[in-house]
């Protein structure tokens, strides 16, 4: 089966790179995977688990009301996020990563852009990078 690989933050930028991997999926006639990596394999405190488990029920649950087929991949193995989509994208043989693109500062944009940079540079298939909209 084609395969779309999304990488998720419950942020506006991770919602708005869901939304388009989803439509995505639905075009290709793909499964979605929808890939959520904690940086370093960081465990959460009581709190952010909590919340991500509920941001990751309402995907589920709204991918399930879309009809789209989907895995959700929780990953905390000590990886970096672009090293862990990167090995996801292998292991699927996706044919396209979708990824949001959060707004920086030029400071900002050399040390956290550097994940969505790496995946840019070593994906092995078509990278679809959003934005989120700011209305």
């Amino acid at each position: 089966m084609n395969t779309v690989i999304v990488g998720y933050l419950d942020t506006p930028e991770g919602n708005a790179a869901l939304r388009a991997a989803s439509q995505e999926a639905k075009t290709r006639a793909a499964q979605l995977i929808v890939v959520h990596s904690s940086r370093g394999g960081v465990m959460l405190d009581g709190g952010e688990a909590v919340a991500l488990k509920s941001a990751l029920t309402e995907v589920k649950d709204d991918l399930d009301a879309h009809g789209v087929p989907f895995q959700i991949r929780n990953l905390v193995r000590g990886k970096e996020p672009a090293e862990d989509l990167l090995e996801m994208v292998g292991e699927y043989s996706a044919e396209l990563i979708v990824l949001g693109n959060p707004q920086r500062s030029p400071v900002g944009k050399l040390i956290l852009g550097s994940q969505l940079q790496r995946v840019l540079m070593h994906a092995p298939c078509p990278v679809l990078v959003v934005r989120a909209s700011h209305e």
